[in-house]
């Protein structure tokens, strides 16, 4: 199945707020991951913690195409562990609101585990996009 994974999601935010919290590392840390250097600029490496309850992962990234304001993609790979995908978040503005779209690709070339299997990144992916980002960007 080699169907990339994509969410959408609209938000009660103007672009450049969205954009600073997609790429911003001190506002990522708020609703995304906690990474100790962050900088959006094409060739970037990074990497964070993240999993299940039951285990974690390096996660090992860099920067592939910046679009400044409108478009952001990434490496997504894991450390001792096969295989590699690419993230790609993309903002559209839409009356003042943002509409943002994550694409996730090469998910199918992951170990065949639960922790990599398509569910638990749809499942991840809904969770930060749908409600921790919504929740971070349209706090009062």
């Amino acid at each position: 199945m080699n169907t990339p994974f994509v969410i959408e999601r609209v938000y009660d935010a103007p672009v450049e707020k969205v954009w600073q919290a997609i790429t911003n590392k001190d506002k990522m840390k708020e609703w995304y991951f906690d990474l100790k250097e962050f900088k959006p600029e094409l060739g970037f490496e990074f990497e964070f913690v993240g999993g299940s309850k039951e285990k974690s992962y390096v996660h090992l990234c860099r920067i592939t195409e910046v679009i400044d304001g409108r478009k952001l993609s990434h490496t997504w790979s894991y450390k001792d562990y096969p295989g590699s995908s690419e993230v790609t978040f993309e903002l559209f503005e839409e009356g003042g609101k943002t509409r943002l779209r994550l694409t996730h690709t090469g998910l199918e070339s992951f170990p065949a585990e639960r922790d990599f299997a398509r569910q638990s990144f749809e499942a991840g992916w809904t969770q930060i996009i749908g409600t921790n980002l919504k929740n971070y960007l349209e706090e009062k």
